[in-house]
């Protein structure tokens, strides 16, 4: 493992993350803000830390995030994402562990446009027989 910086772009739904993986003691910073400070419910904190517990590298290194677009949740993915990335950057070791685990695999699920005639994705007007 050599020292530097390691980068990773993750994606989910309408989120960017922009990743920085620095050899460090497990400090998480999201848009210049600390993890408990940014995300509010423990699921999402959980999920942002996945690769780094599964590859037992939590306190190797400091995380530094640029996120931006979509929701909390989607954000989350998308750094759960650009960690993996970096990760596998970092050392190629990782990637059997990362890749069984699902977390370098873009989800491809994303929000369905509204159709004309509709109210909205597939919401119809409501039916009336008079």
């Amino acid at each position: 493992m050599a020292n530097g910086r390691f980068y990773g772009t993750g994606r989910r739904k309408k989120s960017i993350a922009r990743v920085y993986l620095m050899p460090g003691t497990g400090k998480i910073t999201i848009n210049k803000r600390d993890i408990d400070d940014y995300f509010g419910l423990d699921t999402l904190k959980l999920i942002v830390r996945q690769p780094l517990a599964a590859t037992e590298t939590t306190d190797k290194f400091d995380v530094l995030v640029n996120v931006h677009g979509g929701g909390t949740t989607g954000q989350a993915g998308a750094i759960r994402h650009g960690i993996a990335r970096a990760l596998l950057q970092a050392d190629n070791d990782y990637r059997p562990t990362l890749k069984s685990a699902g977390y370098l695999t873009r989800d491809p699920r994303m929000k369905e446009r509204k159709k004309y005639g509709l109210k909205a994705a597939r919401r119809a007007p409501q039916f009336s027989k008079r």
